[in-house]
């Protein structure tokens, strides 16, 4: 019942209320009486309705809202309720069912609430209580003209057989008698009503959908929260439960709400408070402390604090292994790449939020660690891998944690794409939750589904039926995180599937008794209606602080210092100038900076617009204070400023100059890649700087990986390389103790202790001799023939064309040596292995590792792999090794073209040592019918830019000006292939892009035929059957910004010159997938092979035993 009030009645002119019942089934408002001041509203208004039983024997709880009447006729008709958004002044309150909006205006009912009443005391309310209640309120909103106050009964219960059970019923129903649970409290178990919290500086906002849902559904329901509680986020967050706990009871819950919330710690924390909350790190920073006594000590933390506000259910641990650190997502919210690790420290993450009381969920399964994007946001990510395939790495984390008595586990909504299994959406799939799950992994408690509202299920599904799916597949509680409207589609979905059959009851009431069971773990009325609140959070805050101080200084991982930049005592004197360079990037939504964006910014309703909004100008305060705590630490100046996508400006070159010492901090480099750019192009101009003199002098650069470790962690160009993890506050603060060396970092890259361990494990020794091309070369020529036969039916070997005098360079400055395992009576190779050391790079290289298909499982490959690791130490120079070769170029990497094979040589590899989580992929491309083909639409044109010039040129006249280029710009391995390019000519030569004004290099690529000496390193060429042309090693400078446009400037003229020659394909080798495929597929390239060129410290091998 609603009581309108005029504008002027809070002047006292007003001597009557106008009395207004609301129509649920239209949300239209019909006039009845005009109520004289002693008249009681309550009565009156009971005479009024249908349903005077509930309203006459409930509590009533009353709200205020301020807004105006719009009439949608003439005199007499019903009028609708337009309210003004006045919730930036009004307090956080819960209110009525959300109106339905007029034509050309926005209807925000956010009401503010004043009291329950009990029905004794609701009797007494009058025209004049009212009055006396709202006297002094004051009007906020301009065009308000008139007050609603209104009057609800805490249930809103219809009786039994109409819509829902009677206030009771679901008790009595759970006790074993089923008669008068109807269909609507059926499917509204397996539902979680989600109210959606968006940050404010001032205020909760909650969504009157919930309210509507725990009045009209009095269900064991959840209500995880998403995204932040921001505010005075402790005391509100605690009030805020208390309220959803209290309402939920009066309303004929038999048991209390389970309350869920994201609080992964690093940047993933949904719940802030500067004051109450403390900040932990993130789980990957974890795991760099090498503590699983730690991991355990900030889990029980983390739930002591959210169990203080009213929390019951965590939704963690993350329990994904990063197979694949490029391109992902998950980033430092997974442990790292090692599956017993990721198990070691989930298990004790869910321990410790079990300790303090709180029910876990296992994310994301079947895993979220190694998926493919399509790119398009109707597309969804994609897990190649297969069900055998991720059983060895993927579940070992969730087999271990169910286990070990998991409470719940969210199943992902990536879908699944390889042999025996296609899955659009695992959590809509029987095959992934009931068989894999269910059956396979034995896991019997609560699976909760991914949020249903993502755009490709929407797009491809809809709600309703994939919510119908989700259930069958085997989910007990299905996510619906933003739209009530969504939630009421999901709700239908659920009725038909039931009335149709397509859905059990029996399956309803078995998740009903999983979610039940779930709830006697972590609560009761008891406990929820009684949160410890702040008195308790104000108590752990010392404690806590400390461990949180602890955890940072503990993961602060020094990767690299050859030079020993640190602590910058070391490289600067007190006046000396340092610079700091940092990204823009989006504050945290855990942070107090994204607090202060919130409060100094005009905030929009639409969590979108903030997210634009703090992306853009809010990006350089993330930083700021990293440089003001630099600068209070030292008498010299700090220079600070922020780069982007736009690269390396003037602005930086000269701060560059005038500084003495660099930092650069990167957020995630493999994902923005504008910052990987940037980074190397700084640190390009820092070893080419000179003193006044004219003397060399390489400026101190230092690189700060402020999130993912893996930006640059496997690149010893940077010389000095931190760790941080994330970038919240705290951890900058460990960061700058490092920094000036009042804190010895003790971090390390998580997984390297495995696989430490794993080089010491015994192994078989074969007898391993030396290459001797005399004795060994028709035996080689047998093994690669078997190889070559071996190879998978429809798959293209990588060793077509190639003979034994393929791997055999014989140049001078390039070292090689070749080892076999034989039988030295029959003279046949059991195994091959190719080694090759680049002196102008100090890159020890293994080109190629071959054992004969009956001879593999025996440890020969390990004993090949052995002997030319000890080898390639010996070289004197030795930096770097690489599992991969560019020359000569057979096998480029880690074969990845077969992805059950490819699974099995990267496990194999990284048992030995190899970090292949860190590989890169490479490829091989060819482009065929050059007779042919023409350049697509429009590309000449594009390319008729007067800022570049492109020019053939053959022999050593220009030698030093490109390998300069060269040297300054590539990767190792690749200045050997423009030697050789530089004197094959005329059946070699080099494409130059270069600037007309100063004649500067800014790009280059070399051409060859089939008659060239490359030709002879390059096997793929003469695999083509047809006369062919090759294309090998682009190099492009960091400080072009259309790098795509001068990389098919590059290769079109080098198709140009190759058709001249009558090839009728081309071959494209040693292509960087990530960087340069998009542009080639574009002219018609496609993939010939395709290789993971893996890479490595020399250090890493020093500890390998002797056979």
């Amino acid at each position: 019942m609603i009581y309108l009030l005029p504008r002027d009645f809070l002047s006292h002119r007003a001597q009557s209320i106008r009395l207004y019942t609301l129509a649920f089934d239209n949300f239209d408002f019909m006039p009845l009486e005009l109520l004289a001041p002693s008249q009681p509203v309550v009565s009156a208004a009971v005479n009024r309705i249908s349903d005077r039983q509930n309203i006459a024997s409930s509590y009533l709880v009353t709200y205020l809202v301020e807004g105006s009447l719009v009439s949608t006729a003439g005199a007499g008709a019903p009028v609708r309720p337009l309210f003004f958004d006045v919730c930036n002044r009004l307090p956080y309150s819960l209110g009525l069912p959300r109106f339905r909006p007029i034509s050309g205006c926005v209807s925000v009912p956010y009401l503010q609430r004043l009291s329950p009443i009990s029905p004794t005391t609701a009797a007494t309310i009058t025209a004049a209580t009212i009055t006396a209640a709202t006297a002094t309120y004051p009007i906020h909103h301009p065009e308000t003209r008139f007050l609603y106050f209104a009057i609800a009964p805490a249930t809103f219960l219809p009786t039994p057989g109409s819509h829902g059970p009677q206030r009771g019923h679901v008790a009595a129903w759970l006790g074993g008698s089923r008669q008068d649970v109807t269909l609507l409290a059926l499917v509204g178990l397996i539902l979680s009503s989600i109210p959606s919290i968006h940050p404010s500086p001032s205020l909760f906002r909650f969504p009157l959908s919930t309210f509507i849902t725990l009045k009209k559904h009095p269900l064991p329901s959840s209500l995880p929260f998403y995204p932040s509680i921001m505010a005075d986020a402790a005391e509100d967050a605690t009030r805020l439960v208390l309220e959803l706990q209290t309402i939920a009871r009066d309303a004929g819950h038999p048991v209390p709400l389970l309350i869920a919330l994201d609080q992964e710690n690093g940047g993933v924390n949904s719940l802030y408070d500067e004051i109450y909350i403390r900040q932990y790190p993130s789980a990957m920073g974890i795991a760099a402390t090498g503590s699983k006594t730690l991991a355990h000590e900030v889990a029980t933390a983390t739930a002591q604090e959210l169990k203080a506000v009213g929390v019951n259910w965590i939704l963690g641990p993350v329990l994904d292994v990063l197979t694949n650190v490029r391109s992902q997502p998950l980033g430092v919210r997974t442990t790292g790449d090692d599956p017993q690790e990721v198990s070691q420290y989930g298990v004790e993450f869910m321990k410790g939020y079990q300790k303090a009381g709180l029910v876990t969920c296992g994310k994301h399964f079947p895993s979220y660690g190694n998926l493919e994007f399509l790119g398009s946001q109707t597309d969804v990510p994609i897990i190649t891998e297969s069900l055998e395939q991720l059983s060895l790495t993927a579940l070992v984390p969730f087999r271990n944690a169910i286990v070990q008595g998991l409470d719940s586990m969210m199943v992902g909504g990536v879908s699944m794409s390889s042999a025996g299994v296609n899955v659009m959406h695992a959590c809509l799939s029987e095959q992934v939750v009931d068989d894999l799950l269910r059956k396979d992994l034995k896991f019997e408690g609560v699976v909760v589904s991914e949020c249903l509202e993502m755009e490709a299920l929407t797009h491809n599904i809809g709600v309703g039926g994939g919510t119908v799916m989700a259930k069958n597949a085997g989910c007990d509680i299905i996510l619906l995180c933003r739209s009530f409207q969504v939630q009421q589609e999901a709700i239908n979905g659920l009725k038909l599937g039931v009335e149709n059959g397509i859905i059990g009851r029996a399956r309803i009431e078995q998740s009903l008794r999983r979610v039940l069971k779930l709830k006697a773990k972590c609560t009761s009325w008891e406990r929820a209606l009684n949160p410890p609140g702040i008195p308790s959070l104000t108590q752990m805050q010392p404690s806590h602080t400390s461990l949180s101080t602890r955890a940072y200084n503990s993961s602060i991982s020094v990767v690299r210092d050859k030079k020993n930049l640190l602590p910058l005592s070391n490289i600067l004197e007190s006046n000396e100038e340092l610079l700091l360079l940092t990204p823009l990037v989006k504050p945290l939504p855990a942070s107090a900076v994204s607090r202060s964006v919130s409060e100094h910014s005009n905030m929009s309703l639409d969590p979108i617009s903030w997210d634009r909004t703090a992306s853009v100008l809010s990006g350089e305060s993330v930083f700021k204070e990293l440089g003001r705590s630099l600068s209070r630490q030292r008498s010299g100046r700090v220079l600070h400023t922020s780069y982007t996508a736009n690269g390396v400006r003037p602005i930086h070159e000269n701060l560059i100059d005038r500084a003495n010492a660099v930092i650069v901090v990167t957020a995630d480099a493999n994902r923005n890649l504008y910052q990987h750019g940037f980074t190397k192009h700084v640190s390009m101009i820092c070893r080419s700087q000179f003193t006044p003199s004219g003397e060399a002098r390489e400026k101190p650069l230092i690189v700060v990986a402020a999130s993912s470790p893996y930006d640059f962690a496997m690149d010893p160009s940077i010389g000095t390389y931190i760790c941080t993890y994330d970038f919240t506050e705290t951890a900058l603060e460990a960061l700058v103790k490092v920094l000036y060396g009042e804190l010895n970092p003790v971090g390390s890259l998580p997984g390297s202790i495995s696989r430490s361990q794993k080089l010491h494990q015994a192994r078989q020794h074969w007898l391993v001799e030396t290459w001797n091309e005399e004795r060994d070369a028709r035996s080689l020529d047998s093994l690669l023939d078997a190889v070559r036969g071996d190879c998978a039916q429809g798959q293209r070997s990588e060793l077509l064309g190639v003979t034994s005098s393929s791997f055999l360079l014989r140049r001078e400055e390039i070292d090689e040596a070749h080892f076999v395992v034989r039988n030295s009576s029959t003279q046949a190779l059991y195994g091959f292995c190719s080694t090759y050391f680049f002196r102008s790079t100090g890159t020890g290289v293994i080109g190629s590792l071959i054992v004969h298909p009956a001879r593999r499982k025996l440890s020969i490959g390990n004993s090949l792999h052995s002997r030319a690791i000890r080898t390639l130490l010996q070289r004197k120079g030795v930096k770097r090794f690489q599992l991969g070769s560019r020359l000569p170029g057979i096998y480029l990497g880690i074969p990845s073209a077969n992805p059950v094979e490819r699974k099995r040589l990267r496990q194999w590899f990284a048992n030995l040592g190899w970090n292949t989580a860190l590989s890169r992929p490479v490829c091989s491309v060819v482009l065929r019918n050059l007779t042919t083909w023409t350049p697509p639409d429009g590309l000449i044109f594009g390319l008729q830019n007067a800022d570049v010039t492109y020019d053939l040129v053959h022999g050593w006249d220009h030698a030093d000006s490109i390998l300069d280029h060269i040297k300054t710009n590539s990767r190792q391995g690749v200045i050997d292939i423009y030697r050789v390019a530089l004197g094959g000519a005329p059946h070699c030569g080099i494409i130059r892009a270069t600037r007309p004004g100063d004649g500067a290099i800014l790009g280059s690529v070399v051409i060859y035929n089939g008659r060239a000496t490359l030709a002879e390193h390059m096997p793929a060429l003469k695999s083509t059957q047809v006369p062919a042309g090759g294309i090998s090693s682009p190099v492009i400078s960091p400080s072009v910004g259309e790098y795509a446009t001068v990389m098919q400037g590059l290769v079109l003229l080098g198709i140009k010159q190759i058709r001249k020659q009558g090839a009728e394909a081309v071959i494209m080798d040693s292509v960087d997938v990530d960087g340069n495929f998009e542009c080639l597929s574009g002219l018609g390239f496609s993939t010939l092979h395709s290789f993971e060129e893996v890479n490595c410290d020399a250090a890493t091998w020093t500890m390998v035993p002797g056979p």
